[in-house]
């Protein structure tokens, strides 16, 4: 009766022990996850609170169907002009970036602190008002001139 006791004992405190390890492990794993989830979450906060964006101008043009929107980085975030959205009359625009500018250069997706953007699109109806959207949800409203 000796032996068969304590293999037993022996059988069971090493089950116990692996199994304390996968659970450590799998509890570890999930406080890692939740703790990069919350840097992620803090830092998202914080890129969203240094953007800033303002509409300086937006102008319509009957004579040749033009809407000219300058819009000026005011913040201390760079904003990328594929996540940048533009709305007329709260309707999408989809191709409004083949024609806009950063700072004079049309060969940029980097709008940098300090920078105008210049976008010209082209519309048969006068827009009442215009709405610019960055990727990280930072959003201003003008009315078109």
């Amino acid at each position: 009766m000796g032996f068969s006791v304590s293999g037993s004992a022996a059988i069971i405190f090493a089950g116990m022990f692996i199994g304390f390890g996968i659970l450590y492990g799998a509890v570890s794993d999930g406080y890692e996850r939740v703790s990069d989830a919350q840097d992620a979450r803090t830092n998202d906060a914080l890129e969203t609170e240094n953007t800033a964006i303002n509409v300086t101008s937006a102008e319509y043009t009957g004579t040749n169907d033009r809407l000219t929107v300058l819009v000026e980085n005011t913040g201390a975030t760079a904003v990328g002009l594929n996540a940048t959205d533009f709305l007329i009359e709260n309707e999408y625009v989809t191709d409004w970036q083949a024609s806009a500018t950063v700072a004079g250069h049309k060969d940029t997706w980097l709008w940098l602190p300090g920078e105008q953007l210049n976008i010209t699109v082209r519309t048969s109806e006068v827009p009442a008002r215009v709405t610019v959207v960055t990727g990280n949800g930072v959003a201003r409203t003008a009315e078109v001139n």
